[in-house]
C-alpha cells in the first residue's frame, strides 16, 4: 500500500520545478479520476454529480485538502468522493459498478494519452517537460490500479460486490465506510505494496512498449 509514496521519492523533488509538477500531477490524475465518475453517472441517469457542479476539470471541485496534502507527504490519500444516487440508475447495482470503473479506466487511459504525448515531443520537448508527461503517468497508472482494489471504498470493491445476491450486497454497502479504517491500517503495514507496486511498473511497461516508447 506505499506504493505511491515509493513513487513520488522516486521522482526529482529537489527543486522547486519538482515541487510543481508533483503538485499539477496530483491534481491532474485526481481531477480525471473523480470527473469520469460523474460523468459516467450522468450517462446512466443520475443528475447528483451535475447538480452539484462536479462534472468539471477545476480541481479545486473535487480536492478533498486532508486528503491531498496526506498523499503530497504520505503517499497515499484522497480526493472528495463524487456523489451518485443509484437509485436513478436503471439496474442499480450494475450502475454503480460502472461508475466505479470509470474512475480507474479514465486513469489508464490518461496515462495512455500522456505517454504518447511523451513519445511525439521526446526529440523536441525540454526535460522537465518529458519528466512532467513520464511521471504523471506513471502516478496515473498507480492510481488507477490501486484503486481496482476490492477494499471498500475503492472502486474495486463496488464492482466486485455487484456480482453479489442483492441482500449480500445491501448489506455490505451499509459497511462500506469501515473499510475505510482497514485501508488505513494495510496501508500503514504496508501489506501488499510490494506486489501492488510490481503491478503498477509492469502495467506501465507495458504502456510504455505499446506506445513505442521502449
Amino acid at each position: 500500500m506505499n506504493y505511491l509514496s515509493d513513487l513520488m521519492r522516486a521522482m526529482d523533488f529537489d527543486s522547486l520545478w519538482g515541487l510543481l509538477r508533483r503538485l499539477t500531477a496530483v491534481l491532474l490524475c485526481l481531477t480525471v479520476h473523480e470527473t469520469c465518475h460523474g460523468l459516467a453517472a450522468y450517462a446512466l441517469g443520475d443528475p447528483t454529480a451535475k447538480r452539484q457542479h462536479r462534472l468539471s476539470l477545476n480541481p479545486l471541485r473535487h480536492i478533498d485538502w486532508f486528503g491531498f496534502a496526506m498523499m503530497l507527504v504520505a503517499g497515499f490519500g484522497w480526493a472528495k468522493p463524487v456523489p451518485v444516487n443509484p437509485h436513478y440508475f436503471k439496474k442499480p447495482k450494475q450502475g454503480m459498478a460502472v461508475t466505479a470503473l470509470a474512475g480507474p479506466v479514465s486513469n489508464l487511459f490518461l496515462a495512455v494519452l500522456l505517454l504518447i504525448a511523451a513519445r511525439l515531443a521526446a526529440n523536441a520537448a525540454p526535460l522537465w517537460l518529458l519528466y512532467f508527461l513520464l511521471e504523471t503517468s506513471l502516478l496515473s497508472v498507480g492510481l488507477g490500479l490501486f484503486n481496482m482494489l476490492p477494499i471498500p471504498p475503492l472502486d474495486g470493491s463496488k464492482v466486485l460486490f455487484s456480482l453479489l445476491p442483492d441482500r449480500q450486497y445491501r448489506w455490505l454497502m451499509q459497511y462500506e465506510r469501515y473499510g475505510f479504517v482497514l485501508l488505513l491500517a494495510l496501508s500503514a503495514l504496508g501489506v501488499g505494496s510490494t506486489y501492488l507496486s510490481r503491478a503498477i511498473y509492469a502495467v506501465f511497461e507495458l504502456l510504455c512498449r505499446t506506445v513505442g516508447l521502449l
